[in-house]
């Protein structure tokens, strides 16, 4: 009987031995570098089980085969708590790696950049166009309420929900720059200053410009003057779209919208685009100026004048170097 137990013992501890060996072994695989030569980026779908997604890695070139990726992921207690979205595996990812990448979430940061000038609608046709947002648009905010920035998102974010981060950092951005506002503007409130900084954003590119442009559409509107600002012209003859696939023209100017500044008093009724930081912060501390007009200079920048025999001077040669090119 005891020679019985003792050989009993013997193969039980070879057992265990065996066993504790093809662990280490198992170990060892679930840890060592995977096969993937090149990057990889991998969308993992919500509800995915534990072998769906072993063997997607797999397919992809990231597990060797998904026998380790499933033993390790299930000892380790993550078989459960593995998340769907889009991945970045590098080349020579373990399996061990790729499991705690899941398990902890850490799928890849996108970035969409709305673009100064840009107006609602071509904000909301990129959203539409980009796939991996999820959702349907919302309803169109007001124009001008985006404010242009990067926004970063993963995979699958609803579009809804970044229109409205949009459109909170805009209210956020607009209350600094009206909070910080010079004294004695001509502004009756922050909807105002929106709106002027919407016409200096499209009107100049040129960071060094915005501040003197704002200073002059403020000094018309002291003295009474109508702005006489080509983009809102373009922005009522678009449909809000703001660009116009030909030059403007006289007839143009002359066509009656809410928008032509050549014929109504004041600021248009809303703003014409989505504005950036900076064209706020021009509409709401402007240059000091005594100039009344600008016209384009031929270099993408404008030239200023203080009286209207200057500014046809000025756009006399503007129109030369128009006729030259």
């Amino acid at each position: 009987m005891a020679r019985w137990f003792a050989r009993l013992a013997l193969l039980l501890a070879g057992i265990g031995i065996a066993l504790g060996l093809a662990y280490g072994w198992a170990i060892g695989r679930y840890r060592a570098p995977g096969p993937l030569a090149q990057p990889v980026t991998l969308l993992i779908a919500k509800g995915a089980r534990l072998e769906a997604i072993g063997r997607q890695l797999t397919q992809a070139g990231i597990l060797e085969r998904p026998l380790f990726f499933m033993l390790g992921v299930t000892l380790s207690g993550q078989g459960k708590g593995l998340k769907a979205g889009e991945y970045f595996f590098p080349a020579a990812i373990s399996a061990e790696a790729a499991a705690e990448m899941l398990a902890e979430g850490r799928t890849v940061v996108r970035r969409f950049t709305l673009v100064e000038g840009q107006t609602v609608r071509q904000v909301l046709e990129a959203l539409a166009g980009e796939p991996s947002f999820g959702g349907q648009l919302p309803i169109p905010p007001e124009e001008g309420h985006l404010l242009p920035e990067t926004y970063h998102y993963r995979w699958g974010d609803s579009r809804k929900e970044i229109v409205q981060r949009m459109a909170r950092a805009m209210d956020e951005a607009l209350a600094q720059a009206w909070a910080a506002r010079a004294p004695d503007l001509p502004l009756a409130g922050p909807e105002q200053a929106l709106i002027l900084a919407s016409i200096v954003e499209k009107e100049t590119g040129l960071a060094a410009e915005r501040a003197k442009v704002a200073g002059v559409f403020l000094n018309r509107l002291r003295k009474g003057m109508r702005l006489q600002s080509d983009p809102t012209v373009i922005y009522g003859l678009s449909g809000g779209s703001g660009a116009l696939e030909r030059g403007l023209t006289r007839d143009d100017l002359a066509q009656p919208t809410p928008f032509n500044t050549y014929l109504i008093d004041g600021l248009p009724p809303r703003p014409i685009a989505n504005p950036g930081r900076a064209a706020l912060e021009a509409a709401t501390r402007p240059e000091a100026t005594d100039a009344l007009y600008f016209v384009a200079d031929g270099s993408g920048g404008h030239v200023f004048a203080r009286d209207l025999a200057e500014h046809n001077r000025n756009v006399a040669r503007w129109r030369a170097i128009e006729r030259n090119r």
